[in-house]
């Protein structure tokens, strides 16, 4: 039992011997730049990485945020964007509804919710990456 605490903590001591520099100081090994948990942004990688640093600069290159709302008027209608020719759009008509109105947006001319009359209009858009 003796021999087995004696030789654990040999193997602490070694362990701690060799984690030091070449000049005997001790050496930090750390994820983080200050030390301690890294931050999200020391964290992240690949594609998370990307949209971090574009909403940094305040893009959106992937359509994750919500769109801008408009008064969805034939004059002002709500711009959704699109690769292709049309694109399904679901509608909220009302703040309390717990209904959505699903309609195809044809590219062209501006169209109407079913429901509620709000203006949509579809717009070209390229790939962001």
């Amino acid at each position: 039992m003796a021999s087995r605490l004696l030789r654990g903590a040999a193997a602490l001591a070694g362990q701690a011997l060799r984690t030091r520099g070449p000049h005997g100081a001790a050496v930090v090994r750390s994820m983080a730049s200050k030390g301690g948990v890294p931050t999200d942004e020391e964290q992240a990688t690949g594609l998370e990485r990307e949209i971090m640093i574009a909403r940094q600069k305040g893009l959106d290159p992937y359509n994750i945020l919500a769109p801008k709302a408009t008064s969805g008027t034939k004059e002002d209608p709500n711009l959704v964007p699109s690769t292709g020719n049309k694109r399904i759009v679901g509608c909220v008509c009302e703040e309390d509804n717990c209904t959505v109105i699903w309609f195809w947006l044809h590219k062209g001319e501006t169209q109407r919710c079913p429901g509620c009359g709000t203006h949509y209009k579809l717009v070209s858009q390229q790939m962001g990456h």
